[in-house]
């Protein structure tokens, strides 16, 4: 099951999501470990049947520079 969390950085509202069954989610065919969105951005996850290896890299740093570009007002549009 996918859980959200509601959680504040910087000032700002973010919904966190993630599997509580340690599977990978899911967003336009792309997969997460968990993820992290600006609350005024719903975005809606599945999860998938593909557990979680512990041996790969955590998807930490793409989520906090994605939180950082919302923060700093940069976009995946600036590149």
């Amino acid at each position: 099951m996918i859980v959200k969390e509601n959680m504040e950085i910087g000032g700002k509202d973010f919904v966190k999501q993630y599997s509580d069954g340690g599977f990978y989610i899911e967003r336009d065919a792309e997969k997460y470990s968990e993820a992290i969105d600006p609350a005024d951005i719903p975005r809606e996850y599945t999860e998938t049947d593909e557990p979680i290896s512990p041996t790969e890299e955590s998807d930490e740093i793409k989520l906090k520079s994605y939180a950082y570009d919302y923060l700093t007002g940069r976009s995946a549009a600036d590149d």
